[in-house]
């Protein structure tokens, strides 16, 4: 579906250069209406609002200043071009301190004023595609992006109106895959801060050398390598929200440097000498039960009060078993908007076998077990021979077939124990949502084992 013309008025107390700009600007496709006093021009405005208002400095009844002044005040999304005979410096600083897009000066030619009109109207275009993109971001993660209807996601939601409106810290809690930044994120989206950036760090996600360069920033020349200047997180995330995922993980002595900035709202870069104030809100996440981190000497407990100003727990997806169909419908409607496919559905046999799965990779394993279905799927309709086999046959126990005579004892171990290590690591991505370095902290071996021994078993797209 196209979109409609864009609306300009021109208002000029010559007749001629109405009827000129009005049949230029026609002949590029516009909708164009002219006029000759500032009367008749606030009239219009009132009416109907205008993508550009092109009007001239001096009018017989008011000036430009004042159409531009009334046709910010009735749409403010409205752009003014201002046009004058008598172009001087000081007049054109009044203008764009009032709030015009541009000025031009006469006599111009036809090319020049087209040019600042396609310049003006993209400002606009620009603008408007800014206002679709955070409506949409905010229906997908706001209040309305959330699914489930359960007892205990009401409570969340009433969590999060709540939690959204104030100004302390919150702290998410809940197994991998549960959905805690997508929480984040509805809690920034229906905040007064939702105008701000949300900035997200991924505190498992980097080496803890350079955690505090991340959160803090540094300064040119700070340690080798630092070739400039760089702000930290915390800055990027002033007048907004700072999410601080599996916030367990941070380093113990950035663990000090935090608390510090959540106490005092100044950071100090690596290498710097001056404090710097910093207003960002911060939403702490973690899959770990912090409180039991900090008995264990895990974790400082004095950081643990400061972050557990409004604590948030998000239930596992098998104590809600009945917001399942809610995502299996979500998820479905999702892939085929994004793939462009046809709709599909469970059969009812395939939504009683997710009914039935415990789910360890919460909400995250069920929707990569739906985009893996949904391709494997022939018809509209995913049956439960396309679901992945774990869901098929949920258990702890690990069954193993044995061969027959003909294979010997070292070959049979091998074989064994690759089955075995193979099935492991599934379902410990499964759990993790196929983040590597919480599946090989599951397994317990080094993130580095876990890419060797995928590599080795052919498993890298998993």
């Amino acid at each position: 579906m196209t979109e409609a013309p864009e609306r300009i008025l021109v208002v000029d107390d010559e007749e001629n250069m109405v009827h000129f700009l009005t049949k230029l600007l026609r002949a590029e496709g516009f909708v164009v209406e002219g006029t000759g006093t500032g009367e008749a021009a606030l009239d219009r405005l009132r009416d109907a609002p205008f993508e550009l208002v092109l009007t001239d400095l001096k009018l017989p009844d008011t000036d430009g200043i004042e159409i531009l002044k009334a046709a910010r005040e009735l749409h403010p999304e409205t752009v003014v071009v201002l046009i004058t005979a008598h172009g001087t410096i000081e007049s054109a600083i009044e203008a764009m301190r009032a709030g015009a897009y541009d000025y031009v000066t006469k006599p111009f030619r036809a090319s020049e004023i087209l040019q600042v009109v396609n310049k003006a109207l993209e400002r606009v275009r620009l603008r408007r595609e800014v206002v679709q993109l955070r409506q949409a971001v905010e229906q997908r993660f706001g209040l309305a992006g959330l699914v489930g209807k359960s007892a205990k996601m009401q409570e969340v939601y009433t969590q999060i109106e709540k939690f959204a409106a104030a100004r302390g810290v919150v702290l998410i809690q809940g197994e991998s895959g549960t959905g805690k930044e997508l929480v984040a994120k509805a809690l920034h989206f229906n905040s007064p801060r939702k105008a701000g950036p949300f900035v997200v760090i991924d505190c498992g996600a980097i080496p803890e050398a350079l955690q505090e360069s991340e959160l803090f920033g540094h300064e040119k020349g700070a340690f080798t390598g630092a070739i400039a200047t760089k702000k930290g997180l915390f800055e990027e995330a002033h007048g907004g929200t700072l999410f601080l995922d599996e916030v367990a993980e941070l380093a113990p002595g950035l663990q000090a440097k935090l608390l510090r900035a959540l106490q005092d709202g100044e950071i100090r870069r690596v290498g710097g000498t001056k404090t710097l104030r910093v207003d960002a809100r911060v939403i702490a996440a973690t899959n770990r039960d912090l409180a039991a981190e900090v008995r264990d000497g895990a974790f400082r407990e004095d950081l643990f009060f400061r972050l557990n100003v409004f604590p948030l727990f998000l239930p596992p997806l098998r104590e809600r078993r009945e917001d399942i169909p809610l995502f299996v419908d979500h998820f479905l409607d999702r892939i085929a908007q994004d793939g462009g496919g046809p709709l599909k559905r469970l059969s009812p046999e395939a939504l009683r076998a997710m009914l039935a799965y415990p789910w360890p990779g919460n909400v995250r394993e069920l929707e990569h077990a739906l985009e893996r279905a949904a391709l494997l799927s022939e018809g509209e309709a995913i049956t439960a021979r396309d679901l992945p086999p774990e869901i098929l046959a949920p258990g702890d126990e690990l069954t193993l077939s044995l061969p027959g005579s003909t294979e010997g004892f070292k070959e049979t171990m091998a074989r064994v124990i690759r089955d075995v290590e193979v099935r492991l690591i599934r379902r410990a991505l499964a759990q993790s949502g196929s983040n590597r370095t919480e599946a090989a902290r599951i397994l317990g071996i080094s993130r580095r084992a876990l890419l060797y021994k995928l590599k080795e078993y052919n498993l890298g797209r998993l």
